[in-house]
């Protein structure tokens, strides 16, 4: 979906009942699971140390991660930050969102719905949040554009770039890179630091992702 809303659509199903280790998140989701002829909306926020995420088989999954910036003026996003929830069902159809009915969306019609939530001003987006995180001065308090950072994203803007650091120095490892060429290239103190990184956002040692990497080229 080409939208300055949305980031990713993603669409699947379980293979079966399991668990995985999932990483920090900086972006917020809302999560549409089908399941015994069942749907349940999920709105998830922000989640700022990895973790564990379990799922059972069988389950048909519509999964939207919004833009950074992207966000619900009902809902600011600094709301949802470490939680989720899930949206009151109306029918079995429809659930309720911001005071009205809102029929399931499927993977075909999914991008249709999202326009239907900017038109109907559910979704926004605040355009400072792009500035700020490409450095263009602004033309206003330090403390206004924390507060409007805050709600739209629910992170400070340290935060999304600590995350952004993180996933640039697994992104090395996994490419071989050596772990202490690793701190270097992503600007870490010392390989402490880039370990404690790497284990909040990331969920894995320099170590552990050094050894996946080589798991992978060997199952190549």
């Amino acid at each position: 979906m080409d939208s300055p809303y949305v980031e990713t659509i993603t669409h699947g199903r379980t293979e079966g009942n399991g668990s995985s280790l999932r990483p920090a998140e900086t972006h917020w989701h809302m999560v549409f699971v089908k399941y015994n002829g069942k749907t349940q909306v999920i709105v998830a926020g922000p989640l700022t140390t990895s973790g564990i995420v379990s799922y059972t088989e069988g389950a048909e999954i519509i999964w939207v991660k919004f833009q950074l910036g992207t966000f619900m003026p009902h809902l600011p996003t600094r709301k949802l930050l470490e939680a989720q929830t899930s949206l009151p069902e109306a029918s079995g159809r429809s659930f309720w969102l911001h005071g009205s009915t809102w029929q399931f969306p499927n993977y075909e019609n999914v991008d249709t719905f999202i326009d239907r939530l900017v038109r109907k001003d559910v979704l926004a987006r605040d355009p400072l949040v792009n500035a700020v995180l490409q450095d263009r001065p602004q033309e206003m308090s330090s403390r206004t554009i924390r507060h409007r950072f805050l709600q739209a994203t629910g992170l400070t803007q340290s935060q999304i770039r600590q995350a952004e650091r993180a996933k640039r120095a697994e992104a090395l490892l996994l490419q071989g890179t050596s772990i202490l060429d690793t701190v270097h290239e992503a600007g870490y103190f010392d390989q402490p630091h880039l370990t404690r990184s790497l284990k909040q956002w990331i969920g894995q040692t320099p170590a552990q992702i050094t050894r996946r990497c080589k798991s992978e080229k060997l199952a190549i």
